[in-house]
């Protein structure tokens, strides 16, 4: 049977949507960033522990006190965890979300419950937006708005509509035939039969669809953090690229703490605006611990709350300016850096990170897959990235994007990919040698990001060119999921083979062997290049040509990654503030002030 090249013909109407309709994603897109944007700033605005107490109140007047003192631990914990901001951001997004999936989910719910034509046409297309895999909905989501929260609210929300539109249809279609008779008998028009029978009966299927919405909202963010949105989804992915239990169990712990608060809050919001609902919770039984304030007592107390926190100057001062300096080159200038989560791509994005706020320039820095990386330099949306290894390795991304990046030159090279074995398997020295040791390492090799040039060119010409493609199975994965399958085998003595490249700190941290390359089929080094956005360095002079003279040795990156990885999570730019201190005069020598001197470090 002959191919059916469908996704040729997406390709293609995809494309023509770029090309002809961009108009409508840009005004999408300020819609959407304007909604977020006003959302957070709400939320941030106040101290954490203020904000805490306000939905305290709110959860003590829908739920009882119970459920106040719990929600108030609840986000308590979240900004003892540091993660208050990406908590909020996460917040704002599924906020946002939530409201256009209702904004278009409910009404179209109404009128697939009036109609049975339209419910019958709707119905595929919910089938096929909840069984289609979320990861998909990103990528023209990236297409049509670029990286960050715009792309990450598009695919939650076409993620959640489907139980928003179910719900409401069925809601309204559940309502007793003869209650919607008798209204019609005595004169009722179909608006008011909609409005004050229909909807207020259905009011807790739709509730509980609102509910889902939310819900199927949260599990997304995580996989919308692929994309740059940042917030407790961002924190997730960054943990999982980098193999941080810890971290992804903190995020994930923020995660749920938001799930449950906005779980029962909507839970008892329907409750509260339904007509029975209302009468359920008069005939029940109050006591101290389920007592619930009137609305006019929790509207005081957030009042008093919001005065109080005026009073202590709790949201922060407006007046004073620090006094610019020789060094405050940026005078407070955004750069967003993006990065693979790759040790030389941490320590060099992290040093730039440090050197660049210390002439005076904000600095944002976002982990990404390698794909999405290269799509947002494209777009414009990351200004520069430091981890381009080229010519070889990432030359499909040049090849696609070049023409919309600029080069700043290479800053650290030769390297060399391979495929590397513990020095225990001693009669595997070559790829070579591996064409009979099938068995012996189960036909795997441990491989890194499926997005990386490396696992490309491995796939694709190293397999083939040794005789292994019929043999052995790569493993797609993360690379801190390939050294935490090499540490386990390596402590146990166990075969295993692993693509690797250097420089690389697990070859001072493990004794390892490189697997010998006659016939040449991984190619020449690559050298690690800056690639940045069109114009930057048109825009940012200085930065443009402090990145171009920009290089380091062997010995000092292998240094950086050796005391980033002493460090952990969370501490990379302590890490590098200690190395350059460590290391006195790199930081006039990279990004050169007149009159800057070492003072500038003295004074931090």
């Amino acid at each position: 049977m002959p191919r059916l090249h469908l996704g040729d013909w997406v390709d293609s109407g995809v494309d023509w949507l770029v090309t002809h309709m961009s108009w409508l994603f840009d005004a999408v897109k300020t819609v959407v960033e304007g909604m977020y944007d006003g959302i957070d700033a709400v939320l941030t605005a106040p101290e954490p522990l203020l904000l805490a107490g306000i939905l305290a109140l709110l959860a003590w007047w829908l739920l009882g006190l119970v459920a106040g003192v719990l929600g108030f631990a609840g986000f308590a914990l979240i900004d003892s965890l540091d993660l208050w901001e990406e908590a909020m951001s996460t917040l704002s997004l599924v906020l946002v979300a939530t409201v256009i999936a209702l904004v278009i989910s409910v009404p179209l719910g109404i009128w697939a419950a009036r109609s049975r034509a339209v419910s019958a046409a709707v119905r595929p297309v919910l089938d096929l937006l909840q069984t289609m895999p979320s990861m998909v909905l990103l990528i023209p989501a990236i297409l049509f708005f670029g990286m960050g929260v715009p792309a990450g609210v598009v695919a939650t929300l076409i993620f959640a509509l489907a139980p928003g539109v179910r719900m409401t249809e069925l809601g309204i279609r559940q309502v007793d035939a003869e209650l919607v008779e008798a209204a019609e008998a005595f004169g009722t028009t179909p608006r008011d039969t909609l409005l004050r029978v229909q909807l207020p009966l259905a009011l807790p299927t739709i509730m509980a669809g609102v509910n889902q919405v939310i819900m199927l909202g949260l599990s997304m963010v995580v996989i919308a953090g692929m994309v740059g949105t940042g917030g407790l989804g961002g924190a997730v992915n960054e943990a999982i690229g980098q193999l941080d239990i810890g971290l992804g169990f903190e995020a994930g712990l923020g995660i749920v703490v938001l799930a449950i608060y906005l779980d029962r809050m909507t839970g008892a919001l329907g409750t509260r605006i339904s007509p029975l609902g209302r009468r359920a919770a008069a005939k029940a039984r109050t006591t101290v611990w389920t007592y619930r304030p009137r609305a006019a007592v929790a509207v005081v107390g957030v009042v008093v709350l919001a005065l109080v926190a005026g009073g202590m100057g709790v949201f922060g001062s407006t007046s004073g300016t620090a006094e610019a300096s020789a060094t405050d080159v940026g005078k407070g200038k955004e750069i967003t850096i993006g990065y693979i989560p790759w040790d030389e791509g941490i320590a060099s994005t992290y040093l730039w990170k440090e050197l660049l706020e210390e002439r005076g320039f904000e600095v944002k820095t976002t982990q990404y897959a390698a794909g999405p990386l290269y799509t947002g330099l494209a777009t414009g949306q990351v200004d520069f990235q430091t981890d381009s290894w080229l010519p070889t390795t990432h030359a499909e991304y040049w090849t696609k994007y070049g023409k919309q990046l600029d080069d700043l030159g290479r800053w650290y090279g030769p390297t060399s990919l391979e495929l590397t074995v513990p020095s225990y398997m001693k009669d595997v020295n070559s790829l070579a040698d591996l064409k009979n040791k099938s068995a012996e390492f189960d036909g795997r090799i441990t491989g890194i990001e499926p997005s990386a040039g490396m696992m490309g060119l491995l796939k694709d010409k190293v397999l083939q060119q040794y005789g292994l493609d019929g043999t052995y199975k790569v493993v797609d994965g993360s690379t801190p999921a390939m050294l935490a399958e090499l540490k386990r085998a390596y402590a146990k003595k166990e075969p295993i083979v692993v693509t690797l490249w250097s420089p690389h700190w697990a070859y001072s941290e493990y004794d390892l062997k490189k697997l010998k390359d006659p016939e040449g089929a991984w190619g020449k080094g690559d050298g690690v290049h800056t690639l940045s956005r069109k114009g930057f360095a048109a825009d940012n002079p200085e930065v443009g040509t402090w990145l171009r003279n920009f290089s380091m040795t062997e010995k000092q990156l292998t240094g950086l990654e050796a005391q980033i990885q002493k460090a952990g999570k969370g501490k990379e730019q302590d890490a590098v503030r200690a190395w350059l201190k460590e290391n006195p005069g790199l930081v006039d020598k990279w990004v050169p002030v007149a009159g800057s001197g070492e003072k500038s470090r003295a004074a931090g």
